[in-house]
């Protein structure tokens, strides 16, 4: 049973703020390769983790959750 969520508008979001993978994780308080992993799907967030994310950016969480950008 998978323990995090998916984020899978990661990627998308830091590239729209201007962010690289480093300064997104320097504010989300997480490592460089956490990041590389998520965008990657290669590993899922905790729940605080995908919190911090989306603060980060600037975002609710649902959004950095969701599939695709709501129209």
């Amino acid at each position: 049973m998978p323990t995090g969520v998916a984020v899978p508008r990661l990627e998308a979001l830091r590239k729209q703020r201007l962010l690289t993978q480093e300064q997104l994780a320097e504010q989300a308080k997480v490592t460089r390769k956490t990041v590389s992993r998520l965008e990657r799907a290669e590993t899922t967030a905790s729940l605080g983790v995908a919190r911090r994310l989306a603060e980060a950016l600037g975002v609710e969480p649902a959004v950095l959750m969701a599939e695709q950008e709501a129209q």
